[in-house]
């Protein structure tokens, strides 16, 4: 004689395990699909500041002791006044998403700097809002005024014509920062070419490495 109450348990049981794989794929596909939007969201507000072209136009920049330097396009601005040393880049945005400029580095020369992610919290830090638009170009600064090892060091890269320049910067959500580098060179005609370098990534993997981690395509495949 069948057992009609092991057969119920039994089905309720398969019910029970039926509908819960079927909610875990659901869940799994809502998470996927929240993933994606995420992605596409932050895809939307991410900037990225490479060099602005030699085509593009002068810009003057003020600082609050010095008015009206001005730095041409694919170019910096290197500015000695009264001792003072005034350092600015053109920039142009090429991402998608306003960028927040927050601060930087000035290093003299090349040789002996790291191209591991740089140290963000010794730069020094703007004291004013600079933000650049989506497909346009704007600036950064930084100023050195007061007599440090830093700034002699500075100097002496000035003197040798060749700097380098880390800015950090982000969305205007506050996230999704980067450290671009970019080489700053005296040039025979005496103008200072600047060259993006490298970018970091502060808030999420790192191109290069996601970049290594894709597996080899096997021989013959398209």
């Amino acid at each position: 004689m069948a057992d009609w109450v092991a057969i119920s348990s039994l089905a309720t049981a398969g019910g029970t395990l039926a509908l819960a794989a079927t909610t875990y794929k659901s869940v799994r596909s809502a998470n996927r699909a929240a993933r994606v939007a995420e992605l596409s969201l932050l895809a939307g507000l991410r900037p990225l500041l490479v060099e602005s072209g030699e085509s593009d136009e002068t810009l003057r920049v003020n600082f609050f002791d010095v008015h009206g330097i001005a730095v041409p396009g694919g170019r910096a601005a290197v500015e000695i006044v009264d001792g003072h040393l005034y350092l600015v880049v053109s920039l142009r945005n090429v991402g998608t998403g306003i960028a927040v400029l927050h601060g930087g580095a000035v290093y003299a020369g090349w040789q002996g700097v790291s191209l591991d992610v740089p140290p963000v919290g010794g730069f020094q830090m703007l004291s004013r809002d600079i933000y650049i638009p989506p497909g346009s170009i704007g600036f950064w600064q930084i100023a050195y005024r007061e007599d440090s090892p830093e700034k002699q060091e500075i100097l002496a890269g000035v003197e040798s014509g060749y700097l380098m320049v880390d800015v950090l910067y982000g969305d205007f959500e506050g996230g999704q920062r980067t450290v671009s580098r970019y080489g700053v060179g005296r040039e025979s005609d005496g103008a200072w070419h600047l060259t993006a370098g490298r970018h970091w990534q502060l808030d999420r993997a790192e191109p290069r490495e996601r970049a290594r981690a894709v597996p080899p395509r096997a021989a013959g495949e398209a």
